[in-house]
């Protein structure tokens, strides 16, 4: 089976990848010819644990291939897999724009049936806009080919996204037409082989799983973040609590840590976009509005704690900070809490030295100069006031903290994911600690 894939970023590199991993003949193709270029040679776009050794290995075997002529390949394709990008416009709705473009080529210079798979997060209906667009190209050829769209929505989490893959706990797939079951069904076989996850649904409903679980899961965060305010308030301690709710089956212990709120290039953007849907049938999202609104709150939460600790005026205080990305094991700086922080203090007047183990040359494009970038943890921390975790990296959870003690200005840690013995730090070290629903 041979299958093309529209988009190297995330969701297309992976996909393709491990596509060819399981022996499919995989063509991924990107307009960037600069990243192609790159691809051929085995140089990576983008940070994700296993990808590179995959894309390298699938390289040389022969299954995969990239390309920047998507018309060049059509012929022999049997699925043609759409995973460009789908960027928020100014009111918050998904930009369709390049989804449509793939749809026109695909019209331009199909030569027989076709799968046509939105693999992009986009909204309802847009299965329909593809169906109609690829009609529309066939129309001005004056050819009749028969295809089917269909939704095949993903569900990777960055910086796990090879494991999701290879291993997924469900595959969603929208389509209504019985011969393109039959062929998306056998290209998703090998990775049903410990039982059947694929769950076949219509496409207007696969379009709009994949914006409710992402939905689902930044509420989740969000209220565990304003519950965590709400405990530093009344003294409680959100870790006993989070533990104490996350024991029933009906909650669950997922997505239930509070932190400096959620980034990265799929939860801000999703929340956004089905609000926006909503909107554009007169009907108002209210919890996800709310969610929205604490989660941008929430990524200043530690700015304010800084500034209640030492002033609002920061001139000549220096900090440290630990952590750049949305999350660990990832390069993504789209919508990171960090930006956000730091941009903060710089405004306050304050100066910061920052290290993270994957993201800084990512960081540099959004923060250029105005941050210095630490090769080591530890040398981020010299003469800083206080040191601040943003990012839960494994080599930031067990630091040795006489060392930071000797190397900061004031013994003092603020802690975005409470992943710190704060009893230790204070009582036993000297420290003064803030966490996150926690005194």
């Amino acid at each position: 089976m041979k299958i093309t894939v529209v988009g190297t970023g995330y969701v297309g590199l992976v996909s393709g990848t491990c596509f060819a991993e399981v022996g499919i003949d995989v063509t991924c193709i990107d307009v960037n010819a600069q990243k192609i270029a790159g691809l051929q040679q085995g140089i990576m776009p983008i940070y994700e644990p296993g990808l590179e050794e995959l894309v390298i290995k699938n390289t040389k075997k022969g299954r995969l291939h990239f390309s920047t002529s998507l018309k060049d390949h059509l012929a022999d394709t049997e699925v043609v897999f759409i995973a460009v990008g789908t960027p928020p416009g100014e009111d918050g709705s998904a930009d369709l724009q390049y989804v449509l473009e793939v749809a026109r080529e695909i019209g331009r210079h199909m030569t027989h049936y076709l799968v046509v798979a939105t693999k992009s997060t986009v909204p309802v209906t847009t299965g329909a806009k593809v169906q109609a667009v690829i009609a529309e190209e066939l129309a001005k050829r004056g050819v009749t080919i028969p295809f089917a769209v269909a939704s095949n929505p993903e569900f990777l989490k960055e910086g796990a996204a090879v494991e999701d893959f290879m291993k997924p706990d469900r595959v969603v797939i929208g389509v209504e037409d019985p011969k393109a079951e039959e062929i998306l069904k056998r290209l998703y076989k090998p990775f049903q082989l410990n039982g059947d996850r694929v769950i076949f649904m219509d496409v207007p409903s696969a379009e709009m799983t994949k914006y409710t679980a992402n939905a689902m899961l930044a509420t989740k965060i969000s209220f565990m973040n304003d519950i965590a305010n709400l405990c530093e308030l009344v003294g409680a301690d959100v870790n006993m609590v989070r533990r104490g709710i996350g024991s029933d089956s009906r909650i669950g212990n997922k997505f239930i840590y509070p932190g400096v709120g959620y980034g990265g290039s799929c939860f801000p953007k999703d929340v956004k976009a089905i609000i926006r849907t909503a909107k554009a049938y007169n009907y108002d999202l209210k919890v996800l509005q709310a969610v929205e609104e604490v989660n941008e709150a929430q990524k200043m939460t530690m700015a304010q704690k800084v500034f209640s600790h030492f002033g609002k005026d920061l001139k000549g205080k220096h900090f440290a900070v630990w952590g750049l990305s949305f999350k660990p094991n990832t390069d993504d700086m789209r919508e990171a809490p960090a930006v956000v922080i730091i941009e903060a203090l710089l405004a306050a007047g304050a100066t910061v030295s920052a290290h993270d183990p994957i993201a800084m040359n990512e960081a540099k494009h959004q923060l250029g100069d105005r941050v210095t970038y630490a090769q080591d943890a530890y040398v981020a921390c010299l003469d800083a006031d206080a040191l601040l975790l943003v990012t839960e990296w494994h080599e930031f959870r067990f630091p040795n903290w006489e060392v930071v003690g000797k190397l900061l200005r004031q013994k003092v840690v603020f802690d975005g994911r409470n992943i710190y013995d704060r009893y230790y730090l204070r009582n036993d070290l000297g420290y003064q600690y803030y966490g996150v629903g926690v005194k």
